[in-house]
Formats: structure tokens, sequence, C-alpha cells
């Protein structure tokens, strides 16, 4: 009898704490939600041109992401003391370099057999890889840059095909050919892949400079490589096998493109950021827009009732061959 009793009391008990429970838990989503609709986002008050953040820092590995990402790559800058002041409003990006061996290497064992030709033609692809990604990145800061397939066709038209012939030309001459106040260089120095059974990986390297046309002053310079790095660890005989197989696909071609991206982003992120330029590109652009409702245009303002900043140009000076400017 007891037994009955003390059963049916529990029994109550726990119904009751199941209740308490429940109730608590309606009582608590209630409040939840009656917070959420009181704290809906509002879309239609979201301005513009608000204070972005981490503008300088987003996309810039810490060592905690070296870390977690066994990324051993580090990145070497130098910055010319007076850069604010000579910052280059105008830049052009010139062909990249590459001194490797042009051959697909793997653990530092080539696995392609490629003649000179085709060596050729890879390191021109290597090269323009990494030229396209820092050019991309430059594109979105305060600088106007000029286009690649212009600088590339000048540089053609004077004679400018190979590395030696582009180091014999001062950048004062090459800044009035451009019609640029600075010009950047590169050079491609690690373009190899890794891969030991459970781990793979992808190495770039740059060393870029940006160099003044006015009196060929070093403004900014960077050197280093950034590792992608893919690591899967097992234990058991048939783990290691299928990892070991998973591994050797991070080895794809778009895994190299993002090492290139991370590597060219790392190196502009480092490039100062100039005021003054920004409030010059922002002058520019408040002028071309007051003579656009003028309704007054001049040769170098965009028609219509459109605002264009002014795009870079290549100045218009004879195309002869560097041998007869010296």
């Amino acid at each position: 009898m007891r037994s009955k009793v003390s059963s049916s009391h529990h029994h109550r008990v726990c119904s009751g704490r199941f209740g308490s429970a429940i109730a608590v838990t309606i009582i608590v989503g209630s409040i939840a939600l009656t917070g959420c609709s009181q704290t809906a986002p509002k879309y239609d008050q979201r301005t513009f041109f608000r204070e972005e953040q981490g503008l300088d820092t987003h996309g810039r590995k810490t060592w905690f992401d070296h870390l977690v990402e066994l990324d051993p790559g580090n990145l070497n800058t130098h910055v010319a003391a007076d850069y604010d002041q000579l910052a280059p409003e105008r830049i052009a990006v010139l062909p990249f370099t590459d001194r490797g061996s042009a051959q697909f290497v793997v653990d530092k064992i080539p696995l392609t057999h490629r003649t000179d030709g085709e060596q050729a033609d890879w390191a021109w692809t290597d090269a323009n890889r990494m030229r396209r990604s820092v050019n991309g990145y430059l594109a979105s800061r305060e600088f106007l840059e000029a286009n690649m397939i212009q600088v590339d066709e000048i540089l053609k038209e004077h004679g400018i095909d190979s590395e030696q012939k582009l180091e014999k030309v001062p950048p004062q001459m090459l800044g009035k050919w451009l019609g640029v106040d600075a010009v950047v260089y590169g050079n491609i120095h690690h373009y190899d892949a890794y891969y030991v059974f459970l781990l793979s990986a992808w190495q770039v390297g740059a060393n870029v400079r940006m160099v003044s046309t006015h009196n060929g002053e070093e403004l900014f310079s960077a050197d280093g490589s950034r590792y992608s790095v893919n690591f899967m660890p097992a234990f058991d005989p048939m783990d290691i096998a299928i990892n070991s197989g998973l591994s050797l696909l991070e080895l794809r071609d778009v895994t190299l493109a993002r090492a290139e991206e991370e590597d060219a982003r790392e190196i502009v992120l480092r490039l100062p950021r100039s005021e003054k330029l920004k409030d010059e590109l922002i002058e520019e652009a408040r002028r071309l827009d007051e003579l656009a409702l003028d309704g007054s245009p001049t040769s170098d303002t965009p028609t219509g009732d459109t605002l264009s900043l002014p795009n870079t140009h290549v100045a218009s000076l004879p195309l002869t061959h560097v041998a007869e400017t010296r």
C-alpha cells in the first residue's frame, strides 16, 4: 500500500516538474520572441557611406591564423618615411617576372619536362596571375590605375619584352610613357607544391616594389610568401589511405589561386592608406559633378548627367624604342 502511495506521489511530483519546465520554456520563448520583435532590423533605415569596420585588418592573418592553418610564411615590408607626402595618385602595375623553373614542382621535384618555349609561357602565366591579383587589390584603394592592357601595349611598342630590358628603363621614363606617378614591380620567387600523404600545401611568394616616377625613390616594398596548407590527421590505416587521397586533391588549381589571392591581399593591406589622395579624389569628383550640372563639359570631363572619375590614361608620347630615347 505504501509503495503504491509513494509511486503515485512520485508520479505527481515528476508530472509537476515536467509541467513547470514546459511552462518556463514557453515563457522564456515568448520573452525571446518579444525581444526579437522589438529589435527587428530596420532595413529601410540603413544608409550608405557608414564607417567600415576592420578596413585594414579584414583578411590579414594574425599569429592565431598562422597557427591554426599551419602557415609558416611571413611578409617583410618597408614604407618610405615620407610616403604620406609622396603617395602617388596614378600608378601602373608593370609585368611581373618569374625566376623559378617554370615547371610543375612537388616537394622540389619537377614533375614536368617543359621545353624552353613552354617554360617561358608558364613563367609569364604564373607571374601574370600574381600581377592581376595585386592589380585587383590596388584598384580598390585610393589610386587611379593604368589599365594593364594599355601598359603592356606601350611597353611592347617600346621593345620592352623582358626583365633585363625593363630594368634598363629608368622609372622616370616609364612615368612619361605611361602617364603615372609610380610604377609597381614584382618578382615571383616561390610557386611550389608540397605533398606528404596527410599534408599538402601550396607556397606562393613574391617581392613587390612601388617606385616613384618623379625621383626614383622606393615608396613601398614587400617580400614574403604565404602557404595554403591542408592537414588531415588519421590513425587507422584505412583512414590514412583515404585522407592521403583527399589531401592530394588539395593541389588543385583553385587552391593555388586562393594562395595567390591571399599573398596579394596581405601585401596590399600593408600599404598605408593616404587620406591626402582620398581627399583629392573627392575634390575631383565634386569638380566633375559641378561641371556636368553646369552643362559645360571640357575635353577631360564626361558628358551627360552621370558622375565619372577620370580614367587613367597612357601618355601620348612617340612610340620609339628605348634605345632611341636613351
